[in-house]
């Protein structure tokens, strides 16, 4: 995690924005030219190249940006952490690379801060206009908007995406965990830890951005499965904090239990049809419970996208599900493992005995 002796304190009220880049491309030059059209302008703007090369230093020099290199890819988490320590705004703003901020985006963070002094960070939203057109990037990016806007002010974790938090704090809580080395779970974590710690985080719903990424099968099924739905669920047995909000709000925890139940119980129905009813009768309680979410859907790409959604919302259930299963035993066989070496065989399974 972040270590660094850098002062605490600065003259005045200003914005470091922080900007990790794993890859050069259109969606980075876009996220900086949105940065140079903001009103005011930050103190600063600090990119790290996390791997990225020395493609992006005109783009940086352009705009008399701060370039911070590393050749090899060090992951967002540490090179956030690089770039936190480097900054010298109380606020530091992180960005990530596929980010269109909105002109108005450091006002807002300005005054939010200003009017609520209690608060130690705040987090925003994708918008409700994502920029590819494929189905997956719309689907995938108006999903998280609504999961965003639908949730509690009093926000429970923190967002690297589009996120600000008083640097003083950043620093004393040490930053996010660098044992993270690729998009995961990293701001999660640190949000757990911020909270834990008895900080404040607000979610500011006015304060959204557009997502230039452009999801695929393969990429969505990776990130719901690998990069949040296993790692998450280690950090909820982790921390033993199982939270009423955003992804872990009651309904969609529900939810994924009947979607993961239903598709065992239409494999048992390949030997008893009444399987197969159950399980029918399960995935109607899950549309049912999710009638808002598709309402909505319903709302911003009418009737033919919402309908395409409905398998995709079952998948990602079953991910979620899925995720949880394998998360599970992950913790389980780590804690078995670690028995073994500390206790000795014979004691190991009177400890299974007596916890499993």
């Amino acid at each position: 995690m972040l270590k660094t002796a850098v002062s605490l304190s600065s003259p005045k009220p200003a914005i470091s924005v922080i900007v990790p880049v794993h890859q050069d491309g259109s969606a980075f030059r876009r996220c900086i030219f949105s940065l140079a059209q903001a009103i005011p302008q930050p103190e600063e703007v600090i990119i790290i190249s996390d791997g990225a090369g020395d493609s992006i230093r005109p783009l940086a020099d352009k705009y008399g940006y701060c370039l911070l290199q590393n050749p090899s890819g060090i992951g967002p988490a540490k090179a956030r952490n690089f770039g936190a320590a480097r900054a010298c705004g109380d606020i530091l703003f992180f960005v990530d690379s596929d980010v269109v901020i909105r002109p108005d985006s450091v006002a807002r963070i300005l005054s939010a801060f200003k009017d609520n002094p209690d608060i130690a960070a705040l987090i925003g939203s994708y918008d409700d206009e994502p920029a590819e057109s494929n189905f997956l990037s719309q689907y995938k990016n108006l999903f998280h908007h609504y999961v965003h806007q639908n949730s509690n002010e009093e926000a429970s974790t923190f967002w690297g995406a589009c996120g600000a938090i008083r640097r003083r704090i950043f620093l004393e809580s040490g930053g996010f965990d660098e044992t993270y080395r690729r998009p995961c779970i990293e701001d999660i974590e640190f949000g757990y830890r911020l909270r834990k710690s008895g900080h404040r985080i607000r979610l500011l719903k006015t304060l959204q951005c557009k997502h230039l990424k452009k999801w695929t099968i393969r990429s969505l099924l990776k990130s719901d499965l690998l990069d949040r739905a296993m790692p998450w669920t280690e950090l909820i047995l982790r921390d033993r904090i199982l939270i009423n909000d955003l992804n872990l709000r009651l309904s969609n925890r529900i939810s994924v239990a009947l979607v993961f139940l239903a598709v065992c119980l239409l494999m048992a129905g390949l030997w008893r049809r009444e399987f197969t009813l159950v399980a029918l009768i399960f995935l109607a309680i899950v549309l049912i419970i999710n009638l808002p979410l598709y309402r909505f859907f319903l709302s911003r790409r009418k009737l033919l996208f919402t309908l395409k959604v409905i398998p995709w919302h079952i998948i990602y259930c079953l991910c979620c599900g899925l995720g949880f299963a394998v998360g599970s035993f992950s913790v389980l066989a780590g804690k078995i493992k670690a028995s073994f070496g500390k206790i000795g065989k014979r004691k190991s399974i009177d400890w299974l005995r007596k916890n499993i």
